[in-house]
């Protein structure tokens, strides 16, 4: 009897194989690594950073390999990015114009390693055996968690929450943005606006967002009065300085420290008290304020007709300044609705002896409806644009 020809045993892949996110705009190379790791990862392959950022933000990888230079964003920030999410995950950078500013960045926000092209397969291979235990221990981890055997399933996340709010609190700037007095068309002051350059929190909102979470608030309010008196009290003009404040900030005693950067422009500051933020929880709010104008501020309320307070905020803090929303300014050329309830806000003002500023004019249309219906000072795009790296003296049509 004829044995039967032995066919060789193909081993099945594990049930689960690890995730792998490859990130390379080289399409040659990108589809080369595709057929080298395929077999030992799920491999996602993706060619820019922008794309790549999208897709962790959704999304859960065993480990994260990438170039340093990409299209849309670089490795470096796309790293910075993984780490706001996921502190364990391995992360491995390649590139081919190596140089020791990128790779001590890249050690210091936690990547694996960092090759340099061209590579032996046996380095990338080594690279990737060592990142798929560490992938493993950190599932192990999370698995633990999730059982209940220790830990918290939140732990992780404040963490990288807390590591992305830190780098956004350090690299805080601030950039000021004029605003004119109608009749006379001169610049009479300017707001101080917070500006992030922590790609995972680009705008002000997502570090105040962040703030909140983590319950420090009072570290961003000082931060950014303590960067804005710095800036402003360079300049030797006697223009007003407006300075937002969450309202958390009326109970941080910084605010009223005579010894603060900002209590020292006191006389030039108006604090803008938003809103959008609840003042419901803070029961002195009157006595804070009144506090405030002792020392020198002057008081404003933000984002007139886009918050939670209405008129509850006239009467708790009695401002001299209201600045009305962008959203009430916006197409008011066409807006019947918009025109009567501005022309109203401004009458009442007028009558309480309150000053108005017109925000995010953009267009000639909506400058000559804001003059026309009494708004006495004005801001937006039209007269100026925020200026980080120095305030122009001199603005369109003055």
């Amino acid at each position: 009897m004829t044995p039967a020809p032995h066919t060789p045993k193909i081993l099945p892949r594990p049930a689960t194989l690890p995730r792998l996110l490859l990130v390379e705009d080289d399409e040659a190379l990108r589809a080369a690594l595709v057929r080298m790791l395929a077999r030992r990862f799920e491999v996602t392959s993706l060619s820019d950073g922008s794309t790549a950022a999208e897709r962790l933000r959704g999304d859960r990888f065993d480990v994260v390999l990438s170039d340093i230079h990409l299209h849309g964003m670089n490795g470096i920030d796309l790293l910075r990015l993984v780490r706001s999410a996921d502190l364990d995950v391995p992360v491995i950078l390649m590139t081919g114009l190596p140089d020791v500013d990128s790779a001590i960045e890249a050690m210091d926000l936690g990547a694996l390693t960092y090759i340099k092209k061209p590579f032996e397969l046996s380095v990338l291979d080594g690279a990737l055996a060592r990142a798929t235990k560490l992938a493993a221990l950190a599932r192990a981890k999370r698995d633990a968690i999730d059982a209940g055997l220790g830990g918290s399933p939140a732990s992780n996340e404040h963490a990288a929450l807390t590591t992305s709010f830190d780098r956004a609190l350090d690299s805080i700037r601030i950039a000021f943005q004029p605003i004119v007095e109608g009749r006379s068309r001169k610049t009479i002051g300017f707001e101080a606006l917070m500006r992030s350059y922590e790609p995972t929190m680009p705008s002000p909102a997502a570090v105040l967002d962040a703030a909140e979470r983590l319950d420090r608030i009072h570290e961003v309010g000082r931060c950014v009065r303590a960067r804005t008196a710095a800036a402003f009290e360079r300049e030797n003009h006697d223009a007003l300085l407006f300075v937002n404040l969450h309202a958390a900030d009326l109970v941080d005693d910084d605010l009223y420290d005579p010894k603060a950067p900002l209590s020292k422009l006191a006389d030039r500051v108006v604090l803008e008290i938003t809103e959008r933020a609840a003042i419901g929880d803070i029961s002195d709010a009157r006595q804070r304020t009144a506090e405030l104008r002792r020392r020198g501020f002057k008081i404003a309320i933000d984002d007139l007709g886009a918050g939670y307070a209405g008129l509850t905020s006239f009467a708790t803090f009695e401002p001299e300044i209201v600045k009305l929303d962008m959203s009430l300014v916006r197409g008011i050329e066409s807006s019947p609705v918009k025109r009567l309830i501005v022309g109203r806000i401004a009458g009442l003002c007028r009558d309480l002896q309150m000053r108005v500023v017109a925000e995010g004019i953009e267009t000639n249309e909506e400058l000559a409806c804001m003059l026309e219906l009494g708004c006495e000072y004005l801001q937006g795009y039209l007269l100026g644009r925020p200026d980080e790296a120095r305030r122009p003296s001199n603005y369109p049509w003055e």
